[in-house]
């Protein structure tokens, strides 16, 4: 006997034979069962779903010799013919080749007879949808009234091309795709009896490309047999499709979540000598980001039937949930826009620098374990809450000292921009009892302009004492509350003269001791920044306009000085391939702009020794963190709250509420 496709030999012969589809299943077995029968049937979905199988089934059911039933026997003369294809009255057309009129006139001369052998004249009409319109017109009265010995099966994968008054003549059954554990279990079972050697991945890799047809996936099984001499390999079936290894994959991924673009193009190059169908290796990095961004969400809805689930939650908690929709979406555009590339690995290489050049920074250097990684969704803290309803009843100096210490050093760096001169120590003020409130200014004849601090607002009298008052107090506001010193009276002037001095405070009083002697010149003088090297270089950075791939680029690179109007940089060589020329004319532009006299910059592709800007970005944003942390345990509400409550301070939320850079 020659050869049987799987396909074919395998196709059910009951309904308990069938995989998926028991939405269908369920309303056909409970209307033969109860002798409730339509006359006009239509089963819609895409190719390979089980459509034909299951109009064949009902067929056989309503002509066994046993009678009608969901369970015919299969052994009867009927239910032999129907298998075999070659019972009088089931009648098959394939619409696609009979579209004319004439074709439907002809077919329907013959409903008015009664059917030959069995007990029900069954006309199945496959790919429907691509009748004309004139042949549905034809059908339709017959449709809606057809002898009682008649019955309509049609099949379609487009029911959008079918006139409504089709549509509305038939019980409407929309068939859904398998999915892909499905087909991997259903081919397994088949597998186990033709004993046939396989490896679970191969099968996982057949199920996937199936695309949810079950058809599709034995064919393919019939190709990866061939292919594999008799066995079904994971290589070998990988080969056959074009589809990378899923190692490959995770591979990338692992470079993109570790921003190693040296090692992310050496794996692309590696992908490369296998000749891949670059826009299906995309579609398979969207597959994972998919599963990692619900790992994210939803970590229990992740299994690990593809023995995947520790590299998907791997990558999920070295990301925020932000960077993997931000490379989901990249992804998507460039799976669109690939074909207009020079050349398709291009390309995908373009997408895969996109998402590692626009993905933000990591907080340190070395990626941080999972516990300190930033949540993508802030969760609301009661602590906070309270905090921040109790601003009126906090003294406003020691909430002025507390904001003050995250914004040192972007304010040294402010004056070191406005003023000309290398940014001095930072001065970090002594905790002291609090000053008495000072009474109403008296006018006085043309003062001195006296120093103002820089972004600060007025300091408020307050009660000095710092006992904590009873948990209950704190429910309404204390009547005995001082009221605050009046705001001058002239907004602009107050703020044109605060802003030309510095917000460093120091322990003297500013009334005695000036910070500084004479107000800066709104400008700075562009030869006051001749000798660039005595300039903070990683805190002038973030003052300068840049954006986007330049900013990244150069928020890694260290300052190595400038000889003859040179700014000598070095950047590290993974950031080689990015490297534009004109990255250089916007760098120099920016200085220019805050007065830095630069003729040329050169640039050195090495590792670097120093901080960079990004790194003193980073570790900067780190202390504003944990000085943050030190000021909710110091603070007596939250110290209230721990000990009449038990409450813990989750540190893992807490995020400085004003950025020091």
């Amino acid at each position: 006997m020659s050869y049987q496709v799987l396909a074919r030999k395998w196709r059910p012969k009951t309904f308990s034979q069938m995989v998926g589809q028991q939405h269908v299943l369920k309303a056909l077995i409970n209307a033969l069962q109860n002798d409730r029968l339509h006359h006009a049937y239509l089963f819609t979905g895409t190719r390979g779903v089980g459509k034909t199988t299951i109009a064949r089934l009902f067929a056989k059911s309503l002509n066994c010799e046993q009678g009608v039933s969901a369970d015919p026997c299969g052994v009867c003369a009927a239910c032999v013919e129907v298998d075999e294809g070659r019972f009088v009255d089931l009648i098959e057309v394939d619409a696609a080749s009979r579209t004319k009129v004439e074709d439907t006139r002809e077919l329907l001369d013959n409903v008015q007879y009664a059917p030959t052998r069995g007990r029900y004249k069954i006309y199945l009409i496959d790919e429907v949808h691509m009748l004309s319109n004139h042949s549905f017109n034809a059908l339709l009265k017959t449709l809606e009234e057809p002898p009682p010995h008649v019955k309509f099966l049609l099949a379609t994968t487009d029911p959008q091309k079918l006139p409504v008054t089709v549509l509305s003549r038939c019980l409407q059954f929309n068939l859904k795709n398998m999915s892909s554990e499905q087909v991997v279990r259903y081919l397994q079972h088949i597998l186990a009896q033709e004993q046939i050697d396989y490896e679970e991945s191969a099968l996982w890799l057949l199920g996937r490309a199936a695309d949810g047809s079950m058809r599709d996936a034995l064919s393919l099984t019939d190709q990866a047999i061939a292919y594999g001499q008799g066995r079904i390999v994971e290589s070998d079936v990988s080969a056959m499709l074009g589809t990378m290894d899923r190692r490959q994959i995770f591979g990338l991924l692992d470079a993109l979540t570790r921003r190693d673009a040296k090692s992310m193009l050496a794996k692309i190059d590696q992908v490369a000598e296998f000749s891949p169908d670059y826009i299906a290796l995309m579609a398979d990095i969207l597959s994972v980001l998919h599963q990692v961004a619900i790992a994210q969400i939803v970590p229990d809805a992740i299994d690990n039937s593809e023995g995947t689930k520790a590299a998907i939650q791997a990558i999920a908690a070295a990301n925020t949930a932000e960077d993997i929709q931000m490379y989901y979406q990249i992804g998507m555009i460039a799976r669109k826009d690939m074909p207009l590339a020079p050349d398709m690995k291009s390309g995908f290489e373009m997408a895969m620098l996109r998402m590692l050049v626009f993905s933000p920074e990591p907080v340190a250097g070395d990626l941080p374990p999972l516990p300190e990684l930033d949540e993508p969704e802030q969760l609301h803290s009661p602590a906070e809450s309270l905090s921040t309803a109790r601003t009126e009843g906090v003294p406003a100096e020691k909430k002025s000292e507390r904001v003050s210490v995250h914004n040192d050093d972007a304010i040294a760096a402010e004056n070191v921009l406005s003023s000309g001169t290398p940014a001095s120590e930072n001065i970090q003020p002594e905790p002291e009892p609090e000053p008495e409130p000072e009474p109403e200014p008296e006018p006085e004849p043309e003062p001195e302009p006296e120093p103002e601090p820089v972004h600060e607002t007025p300091v408020f009298a307050a009660n000095p004492s710092d006992e904590m008052m009873p948990f209950g107090a704190y429910d309404d506001v204390p009547p005995e509350m001082p009221e605050p010193a009046p705001f001058p009276e002239d907004l602009a002037e107050f703020m044109s003269e605060s802003a030309a001095y510095s917000a460093v405070r120091v322990p003297e009083p500013v009334v005695e001791e000036p910070v500084m002697a004479e107000p800066p010149a709104a400008v700075a003088e562009p030869e006051q920044y001749q000798n660039l090297t005595e300039l903070p270089w990683v805190q002038v950075f973030w003052q300068l306009d840049l954006k986007g791939m330049p900013q990244s680029l150069f928020s890694h690179a260290q300052w190595n000085g400038v000889h003859d109007a040179v700014l000598d940089l070095t950047v590290p060589r993974d950031y080689e391939n990015v490297y534009n020329p004109r990255h250089d004319e916007q760098l120099l532009a920016a200085l220019e702009k805050v007065g830095f006299t630069v003729r040329k910059v050169d640039i050195t592709f090495a590792e670097t020794e120093q901080e960079t800007p990004g790194q003193y970005r980073a570790r900067k944003l780190e202390e504003a963190r944990q000085s943050a942390i030190v000021s909710l345990k110091n603070d007596p509400i939250v110290q209230a709250l721990e000990q009449n409550f038990g409450a813990v301070l989750d540190e893992t939320t807490v995020r400085p509420t004003e950025q020091p850079i």
